[in-house]
């Protein structure tokens, strides 16, 4: 029983559903108090909200190098998991953190908890190794990054940008490997914008169209521009933006009346080739120019996700693709696909490189959740090598 492995079991066998932390933190600052580390607990939100608003625990644990000027490495993950669903499909209990054919089974497994495990284990080797390392090293990890992320990582982001604190790089545990452990790695994301279109008509009988409006008929025209617009081409980094509808609904149920109203959801995934800005100013203009002589009317209210980030290629992101090539002999491969992370609050917050690889993503909220238990320790090995490359 290895370390990392021995810490993954325990953190995978509490069960920390979004946004319960179920003494995620406190183990873990536990073992890395006994390694020097300054262990803060930061909470925000409402402890009476069972809402948006609930109050989530974070932890943010820094231990000071003996160079104020080297790099700072942070590392940034989350405890809380997705929820299980039916137990009764799983293979092994979602919680049990089983031991079998080689993989570690449970709920977190891959998405996030190992990651975390190979971090703290690696810290502790690297500084076992270089007790007077230069850089500072910190991790920030929340329980809240599955569920709305209002009072996680981002609100831990703001407080530690206020009070002064700087970081150069920050290392995300998320699951980035696809078949081979290291072999994409995440060195950005697309930003997220939802739309909740609501056009507004008047209700009226099916059979007398002329003492109605119909808001389908006024919205299919703007909506089959918006759906044929090329947002952009992408570059070097980023595939083109894309534009997906995810909900259409109007209609009162009956098939003889003619709704007051329609409601469209859509999301923006996109480049650094646009803004949230320069997409809601180009949506509005179609909506606008179809809207200017219609009895209809539309609104259209906006929710950011988050901005893109990219971190190019040089130091932090040579220093990982080096430490997966020697540890694995792969070649990893730089992506920014994908959903989003809590990336999108450390980057443009902290000023940060950041740059996502964990363990392989195939298993992630899933039943039967799994992770291979030699990934975890190659993977540990290959934090630690990052570690030396950048603030020994």
């Amino acid at each position: 029983m290895t370390p990392t492995l021995q810490l993954s079991i325990d953190l995978l066998r509490l069960p920390s559903i979004t946004p319960d932390n179920s003494n995620c933190l406190q183990l873990i600052a536990d073992y890395l108090d006994k390694l020097g580390f300054e262990c803060e607990f930061m909470h925000f939100g409402d402890p009476s909200d069972t809402g948006k608003n609930a109050q989530v625990n974070n932890l943010y644990a820094k231990k000071r190098g003996s160079n104020p000027t080297a790099p700072h490495l942070c590392f940034a993950g989350h405890t809380d998991v997705v929820p299980v669903g039916d137990e009764s499909l799983w293979t092994y209990p979602p919680f049990s953190a089983t031991i079998a054919d080689g993989k570690l089974w449970g709920r977190g497994a891959a998405d996030m908890k190992t990651a975390i495990a190979c971090f703290v284990v690696a810290c502790e080797q690297f500084i076992a190794k270089n007790p007077n390392h230069k850089g500072d090293i910190s991790l920030l990890i929340t329980a809240d990054e599955e569920g709305v992320a209002i009072n996680g990582t981002h609100k831990v982001v703001q407080a530690l940008a206020q009070r002064g604190e700087q970081m150069n790089y920050c290392l995300v545990g998320e699951p980035s490997s696809t078949n081979t452990l290291g072999d994409v790695i995440k060195n950005g994301r697309r930003g997220s914008l939802n739309a909740k279109l609501t056009v507004t008509g008047k209700q009226g009988h099916i059979a007398y169209p002329h003492l109605a409006i119909n808001p389908m008929h006024a919205l299919a025209p703007a909506l089959a521009e918006l759906v044929a617009t090329a947002w952009d081409t992408g570059n070097e980094y980023f595939p083109a933006t894309s534009m997906q509808i995810s909900n259409i609904n109007s209609g009162t149920g009956a098939t003889n009346v003619i709704a007051q109203d329609a409601q469209v959801l859509f999301n923006f995934r996109y480049c650094t080739e646009n803004t949230a800005d320069s997409l809601k100013a180009k949506t509005h203009e179609i909506f606008d120019k179809h809207f200017n002589n219609s009895k209809a009317s539309y609104q259209i209210d906006w929710s950011l996700s988050g901005e893109p980030f990219l971190t190019k290629k040089g130091q932090f992101v040579d220093a990982v693709v080096s430490a997966i090539k020697q540890v694995t002999g792969t070649t990893a491969q730089l992506s920014t696909s994908g959903g989003t992370s809590d990336g999108r609050f450390i980057a443009p917050i902290m000023n940060a490189e950041v740059v996502e690889l964990g363990v392989k993503n195939a298993t992630i909220h899933q039943i039967d959740e799994c992770v291979a238990i030699d990934d975890l320790e190659n993977l540990t090995k290959i934090y630690e090598q990052i570690l030396s490359q950048l603030i020994a």
